[in-house]
């Protein structure tokens, strides 16, 4: 792990009082230790001339399936059920071992390259272990977890169906496993996927080992308006009220989507401290509708941003997701709502709330993991930059192909472009190959 010096950066820090300085950040083992102008070289610091470059922090993207990825473009034109029972289940259905480590590596891929440091991820039902491989070689943080389904439903292909016990004991041994591994880097999150796919002692369990081993649960809840008639028809509750009744409503809780609430689960949802991960681009492409952002941040309900899963969005791509949270509300809201630093809070600090980690990344702060990307803003698309917000420039002009160095753990994941722990050739081939084995094996294919 090399030392690392940046030099006459702008830099984003998201600290408290949201400073944007101009300067020097200095990089030792996995920690940022110093931030001032004019630092001096130390030792052998390996030193990046940022110039006319703008350093952020890391995005957090609390909501990721990167057992999806192969499925990019297999899942087009459809609403979220049948999304479910007719391509993704069967998808999930028919992964191996190779596919999934190569989903994964696609994903994380793109995630990187995109300045994305940190994920909640939900995996399959099984081969879960080789998404934790992935995620290790590939040095992006991660919070995973293999999915949870454990309700009979004929709609879902065999493969994909549990027993109770059987799904929470490979839960707790992959945890045991990865949980902590890295340095802490990457964390174990228990995925029950939905209500409807989970019975209430599978829940109920979940809940309490959540608490033993004080890990986040990750679920998806009030996404489309089909599944919360479904989970009501089950359980005589809504949503985040049957979730509360089972203890599960609670600060370690992260949610997906929250499309469709009503006024006491948005009570719940505040007074409980969940946080709620807003999905936009796959709540519009699976016309699922569009949360009420707006009304949950003047609620006080802890939001973040995550792009979902590759056949649903269909990138993974924070740029996309922060434009489309702020744009897709003023037609409504008025042009102030949803403004650029708000969204971009979402995509940083906001995250590193919703894993636990906001005393450690989401900033750029001395004694905060080094946990960074650096954009190449000298560009057409993004000028003129005098006398503009550096952070609107970032949420409505910047986009992805911006990006030119992601560091997370002090660790160069790519530098000037270039992915240091990802062979992206060899991942490219074998997820075609991989890919093109899963459509041999399912309807689909």
């Amino acid at each position: 792990m090399a030392n690392i010096l940046i030099k006459h950066a702008e830099i984003i820090t998201m600290n408290k009082q949201e400073d944007i300085i101009y300067g020097d950040i200095r990089i030792k083992g996995d920690l940022i230790v110093e931030i001032g102008t004019s630092l001096e070289v130390k030792g052998d610091e390996l030193v990046i001339d940022a110039k006319n470059r703008t350093v952020i922090p890391g995005f957090i993207q609390t909501h990721i399936h990167l057992c999806q990825t192969l499925f990019r473009g297999k899942g087009d034109d459809l609403e979220l059920m049948d999304w479910l029972r007719k391509r993704i289940w069967p998808l999930e259905a028919a992964h191996d071992e190779e596919s999934l480590y190569y989903s994964a590596m696609l994903g994380i891929g793109e995630l990187i390259t995109s300045g994305t440091t940190t994920i909640v991820d939900m995996e399959t039902v099984h081969h879960t272990d080789y998404a934790f491989q992935a995620i290790a070689k590939s040095g992006i943080r991660a919070l995973s977890g293999k999915v949870m389904m454990d309700r009979k439903n004929p709609d879902a292909p065999a493969a994909l169906q549990e027993e109770t016990a059987a799904s929470l004991q490979e839960s707790v041994d992959l945890l045991e496993k990865w949980n902590g591994y890295a340095n802490g880097r990457i964390q174990y999150a228990f995925s029950p996927r939905f209500v409807i796919s989970c019975t209430e002692p599978l829940l109920r369990e979940v809940q309490s080992l959540s608490a033993r081993y004080g890990v986040k649960v990750h679920t998806h809840a009030s996404e489309n308006l089909g599944e919360i008639e479904l989970v009501q028809a089950m359980t005589g509750m809504r949503n985040i009220v049957y979730l509360d009744h089972l203890g599960l409503a609670n600060e370690r809780l992260i949610l997906a989507h929250c499309v469709w609430l009503d006024e006491q689960e948005k009570r719940i949802l505040r007074d409980r401290g969940v946080h709620v991960s807003h999905c936009p681009g796959s709540n519009l492409k699976l016309a699922s509708g569009i949360a009420d952002t707006p009304g949950m941040l003047h609620d006080h309900i802890h939001l973040s941003l995550g792009a979902d899963g590759a056949p649903c969005n269909n990138n993974l791509d924070m740029f996309n997701e922060m434009r489309l949270a702020a744009v897709i509300q003023k037609p409504a809201h008025g042009p102030t709502t949803m403004d650029a630093r708000s969204v971009f809070r979402m995509a940083t600090i906001g995250g590193a709330k919703a894993v636990g980690m906001e005393d450690q990344i989401g900033s750029i702060e001395v004694g905060k993991k080094a946990d960074l990307a650096i954009l190449n803003l000298y560009n057409f698309h993004t000028f003129p930059s005098y006398d503009v917000d550096p952070i609107s420039r970032i949420v409505y002009s910047a986009t992805r192909a911006d990006v030119e160095t992601t560091i997370v753990d002090g660790e160069i994941l790519m530098h000037t472009g270039r992915l240091k722990t990802i062979d992206k050739e060899v991942v490219l081939h074998e997820a075609n190959l991989s890919i093109k084995r899963l459509l041999l094996n399912t309807p689909l294919g």
